[in-house]
């Protein structure tokens, strides 16, 4: 029967440099959340890196100029070239192959 750490993911080090006044107050926090130190810093590290790249997509604006894009989007497109073969050419996966 195959151990229970056989099915997880092989883990990585990754090695840091930190006072021991930082190191004693995560160690601090990872026991008040019922954690080690490596989970609790890996959590953390990762809700941060996702905050950071949710950020670079999420686009700030005021009401108005938000109501103005929406306002945009809602308008029929004008007739012309481009729109017109764009609507005539098979999506890429309704093409024969």
């Amino acid at each position: 029967m195959p151990a229970a750490n056989s099915m997880a993911m092989k883990r990585e080090t990754l090695n840091l440099r930190i006072k021991p006044a930082e190191r004693d107050l995560i160690d601090r926090a990872a026991k008040a959340r019922g954690k080690n130190r490596t989970d609790f810093v890996l959590e953390a590290a990762r809700a941060a890196a996702e905050e950071a790249l949710i950020e670079q997509r999420i686009i700030m604006a005021a009401p108005e100029a938000y109501q103005e894009f929406l306002a945009r989007l809602d308008q029929t497109p004008s007739p012309n070239a481009a729109l017109r073969k764009t609507m005539q050419t098979p999506a890429p996966w309704e093409q024969e192959k």
